[in-house]
């Protein structure tokens, strides 16, 4: 696939955020990458991976850094239907870095983000269609919680222009949180300078605040992450049980 205006999901890049240390859950997964962490009996990145084959993504670019031969080796360059590249960091370049210096292997315009260590029941092709409709550059995909304190909070316009975004334990009680699921512009992400460690969500996303940047906030019921241990066991229990399939 050449690069190209992508008309729909099947047309647009995946890129996945998988490089990082997982310093947290360093006790539970010591001779692992984080995203290869055993979750219901696989790699949590095979459950990640599942459900874009599953939705009718054909390519996906995995930015890997820290024991990236693990994910590699695994997972070779095709999965089911996917396409897989790798674009492996030899120095921390943050999620902002990390997504410049990925972007000669993003084939699509725009392209999708995803962290490598959430997962939820989102249907991505009607985030694709929102986004396609607020003609925009950049679009955060939300998910409401009981409490937004462990996450932050992302607060957004009746015409659903984010304008609001907290860091974590600014506010308790219930809200919407920032579910690690994007829809970018390329231009959005070459602006940025090459070799810098950069935060998407501090040095890109705060500057979008109140701008060209847009929630949506679709029919998820199931969210869940594996950066801290305990919510390894909820992610093995709600996999383990389908608890996130939406087919």
């Amino acid at each position: 696939m050449s690069d190209q205006k992508a008309q729909n999901l099947s047309e647009t890049t995946a890129v996945i955020l998988a490089g990082g240390l997982g310093t947290r859950l360093r006790p539970l997964i010591k001779d692992r990458q984080k995203v290869m962490a055993n979750v219901a009996d696989k790699p949590f990145l095979e459950h990640i991976l599942t459900r874009l084959n599953d939705q009718g993504v054909t390519h996906a670019v995995l930015c890997v850094g820290y024991m990236a031969e693990q994910v590699q080796e695994y997972f070779g360059n095709k999965f089911g239907d996917l396409d897989l590249s790798y674009s492996e960091e030899q120095l921390l370049l943050g999620t902002g870095g990390a997504l410049r210096f990925a972007l000669p292997l993003v084939k699509s315009d725009p392209f999708l983000v995803l962290n490598g260590d959430s997962i939820c029941d989102a249907d991505l092709n009607d985030f694709f269609t929102a986004h396609a409709n607020q003609q925009t550059s950049a679009s955060m995909l939300l998910v409401q919680v009981e409490d937004t304190r462990r996450y932050g909070r992302v607060d957004f316009s009746s015409s659903n222009r984010i304008i609001n975004f907290e860091e974590k334990g600014a506010t308790r009680g219930p809200g919407y949180i920032n579910a690690g699921v994007y829809l970018l512009s390329k231009s959005l992400i070459e602006e940025l300078p090459k070799g810098r460690n950069i935060s998407l969500e501090k040095e890109v996303f705060n500057g979008l605040v109140g701008e060209d940047f847009y929630a949506h906030c679709g029919k998820i019921t199931k969210f869940i992450d594996i950066g801290i241990p305990e919510a390894v066991d909820q992610a093995n229990d709600l996999l383990k049980n389908g608890a996130l399939d939406i087919r």
